[in-house]
């Protein structure tokens, strides 16, 4: 048991792992913010541009029953589309732009570092020096 909780702690204390779930927790919030934004901010003004209230509240009525109507709402579907599309687009800006600051960063570092030979090339090198001195 002791073996196996070793494991899984150094399994979850992986770089990678902290990472997702830092990337889910943040993801969450940022699904918050950006549905807020459809809710509150941009179909307001689609109401009003559309002479409506909101996409929710549109469905068609199948079974006019009044003690249990029939509804299907797709509003509602509309709503949650329009949600997804502004979500994408914000995460393909947010990633668009991180790559660029990335690339950036890492041209910089390419510059300020000159490249190293690896080991097997300084040992190739000494070997290839050793024979030019044997000539």
């Amino acid at each position: 048991m002791k073996k196996f909780l070793e494991e899984f702690k150094e399994f979850a204390m992986k770089g990678n792992v902290l990472d997702m779930a830092i990337g889910v927790v943040i993801g969450g919030a940022f699904g918050k913010i950006v549905t807020s934004l459809v809710n509150d901010i941009i179909m307001p003004l689609v109401g009003v541009v559309t002479g409506g209230g909101s996409f929710a509240s549109l469905n068609i009525l199948l079974r006019p029953d009044p003690t249990n109507p029939l509804t299907l709402n797709y509003g509602s579907f509309i709503q949650t589309t329009i949600d997804f599309l502004i979500i994408a687009m914000s995460i393909f800006v947010a990633i668009k732009a991180i790559n660029k600051f990335s690339k950036k960063q890492e041209a910089e570092v390419t510059e300020e570092t000159p490249a190293t030979p690896s080991e097997e090339v300084i040992l190739l090198q000494g070997i290839l020096d050793e024979l030019k001195a044997k000539k």
